[in-house]
């Protein structure tokens, strides 16, 4: 799975989370995220639910504090064994390089494969008018986001979460093997609710995003599976 779609488990409860895994077939390989409000209730017996029905996992809790707590809440999810998890850029780099080292000593003590450490950009429900009057940033949406990157790939970071549309710019300077993790996916039918940076699978798969994170068009769908499957398609069509 070298451009996985990730399925967000945007759930209030275990239950509720089961109930929607069930109708996908057992042999099918998930990859799926769980973010903050599935992971507060339910806490790290949920990650190990999940890896031991074989699902590969997004743990997305957007960590933001001083390097040293940062380090040390990063050190126990590294023992977790999840395969990719996220800290915001905004803290800088020393924030970012304490949550990097953190993740890479829980990896170790936990004797798990250290997770990819991806740094929040802006948030795909954030437009550029929003950014420059609510958090003063006199530069234009993609300069903010390319900062972000390079402060990322500067600090030991493997990835940052953006909107498909400032992948290409990116791209442009950041190494080749720099993850960009899309969320805000909408198939063309589908609305856009509150992603204010919403693209398509083919437009995702086009700008060259290495993942897309997609959540209601396939968690609020009459048949979950079926759509996951024509997202899926639609993606692997043009990677």
């Amino acid at each position: 799975m070298t451009n996985p779609l990730i399925i967000a488990l945007d759930f209030p409860d275990w239950e509720t989370t089961d109930r929607f895994l069930v109708q996908f077939p057992t042999d099918e390989s998930l990859f799926v995220k769980v973010g903050m409000e599935l992971f507060y209730q339910e806490g790290p017996q949920l990650i190990k639910t999940l890896k031991a029905r074989g699902y590969r996992i997004f743990l997305d809790l957007k960590l933001y504090d001083i390097p040293n707590t940062v380090q040390s809440a990063m050190t126990v999810i590294g023992q977790l064994g999840v395969d990719y998890t996220t800290i915001h850029a905004a803290g800088g780099q020393a924030m970012l390089k304490a949550g990097a080292a953190g993740l890479k000593k829980g990896a170790a003590l936990g004797n798990v494969r250290p997770a990819k450490l991806l740094a929040i950009t802006q948030l795909t429900s954030t437009s550029e008018a929003q950014m420059q009057t609510e958090q003063l940033v006199n530069v234009s949406l993609p300069e903010s986001v390319a900062h972000y990157a390079q402060l990322a790939q500067n600090s030991d970071c493997d990835g940052v979460v953006c909107s498909a549309q400032e992948v290409p710019t990116i791209r442009e300077h950041t190494n080749a093997d720099f993850l960009c993790v899309t969320p805000g996916i909408r198939p063309a039918t589908s609305q856009t609710n509150d992603q204010k940076r919403a693209v398509t699978p083919h437009e995702a798969a086009q700008a060259e995003s290495s993942a897309i994170v997609v959540g209601r068009p396939i968690t609020q769908a009459t048949n979950p599976y079926q759509a996951y499957q024509a997202i899926k398609s639609e993606w692997e069509s043009f990677k």
